[in-house]
């Protein structure tokens, strides 16, 4: 059964058809991708009118998110102006469960980690249990500067060579 990763966030209700009968099954959050659920009663029919096989569903995870999944952790890139890597700020981010503002402290470096406790992937059968969720800051430099703003770039660059 193929899924999207916000639906394996969430626990939710799975209706399909098999051998011609209606089957409900409730997917519980954080299941992971290759994993397989058994159904006792609802395989092919037993041998000399025995009772029926067992159904297994085995679940491919497909990632519709801009996040990357390693366990229960999850991982994204976000990219961060150079002004507010410079001199600190705000920054509001996606979560799996919503939005998250977050304070930069000035001269964060590209490549910095945040880890955000909990933020991550439900622990399957677990519930109330979430890993973290592991954002990279990914520093963009501006693009189409005017004449001023290369002016002011020069000056500061001025200003670091005399140190």
């Amino acid at each position: 059964m193929k899924l999207g990763l916000k639906d394996a966030y969430k626990t939710h209700q799975q209706t399909f058809t098999v051998n011609g009968k209606n089957i409900r099954i409730t997917v519980p959050a954080g299941i992971e991708n290759g994993q397989e659920i058994k159904i006792k009663g609802y395989g092919g029919p037993g041998v000399n009118g025995g009772p029926a096989g067992d159904l297994f569903i085995t679940f491919q995870i497909i990632n519709d998110t801009s996040f990357i999944r390693k366990g229960n952790d999850l991982y994204k890139e976000v990219p961060l102006s150079l002004y507010k890597a410079v001199l600190g700020g705000e920054e509001t981010i996606d979560t799996m469960d919503g939005k998250v503002k977050l304070i930069l402290q000035p001269e964060t470096p590209n490549g910095t980690k945040v880890r955000l406790k909990g933020k991550g992937f439900p622990v399957y059968k677990s519930e109330g249990n979430f890993g973290d969720l592991y954002i990279t800051w990914q520093v963009v430099l501006p693009t189409n500067l005017t004449a001023k703003e290369k002016e002011l770039f020069q000056q500061l660059a001025d200003e670091a060579s005399k140190k």
